[in-house]
């Protein structure tokens, strides 16, 4: 799976924060609700930020590391009663189950692939049309008429274009 990106969606009653997921050879997408703490984590790695302290990922990392162990994959195996299950492949067999957006942000960090379970994405992929011209520009195909689905994604670059990554810190929380 190639990990597109976070997305906010828009018309869910809190402006739910997605990751999405793209087949590397297929049609389907996988949209996975994550907190707004997981969706930084994410989005920071995508976009090369570099951060001055390491985070909880990184520490992750650094640790297996100082043992020689490495992450080999991550792997969303199964969809329960609406939440995503996935593991972390480590490089000496071992599995490490996972929150699907924790084991996302270790796998970028990490440079290694994320994979998905078929049945998961039978369960739960959505196809979307996407213009090659200007990857940014989707439409939901089947659920959303063309008008409605242009002005989501209006609000969406609206909301990209005013979002600081400080909108999404916990203002209780202490480094």
């Amino acid at each position: 799976m190639e990990v597109l990106g976070v997305r906010v969606r828009l018309n869910a009653p809190e402006q739910e924060v997605l990751v999405l997921l793209n087949e590397h050879d297929g049609p389907r997408s996988l949209p996975i609700v994550v907190g707004p703490h997981e969706a930084v984590a994410i989005a920071t790695v995508q976009a090369g930020m570099p951060m001055p302290r390491p985070g909880t990922h990184d520490l992750l990392l650094a640790c297996l590391e100082a043992t020689d162990v490495r992450v080999h994959q991550v792997a969303i195996t199964e969809l329960r009663e609406g939440t995503f299950i996935a593991e972390i492949v480590l490089t000496n067999g071992r599995r490490v189950d996972s929150r699907a957006s924790d084991a996302i942000a270790v796998g970028l960090r990490a440079g290694v692939a994320v994979w998905c379970e078929d049945t998961v994405l039978d369960e739960a992929a959505v196809v979307l049309d996407v213009d090659e011209d200007d990857r940014e520009h989707v439409h939901l195909t089947g659920t959303l008429g063309a008008d409605e689905a242009e002005e989501r994604v209006a609000e969406f670059r609206s909301f990209l274009d005013s979002v600081e990554p400080g909108d999404f810190s916990d203002e209780d929380e202490q480094s």
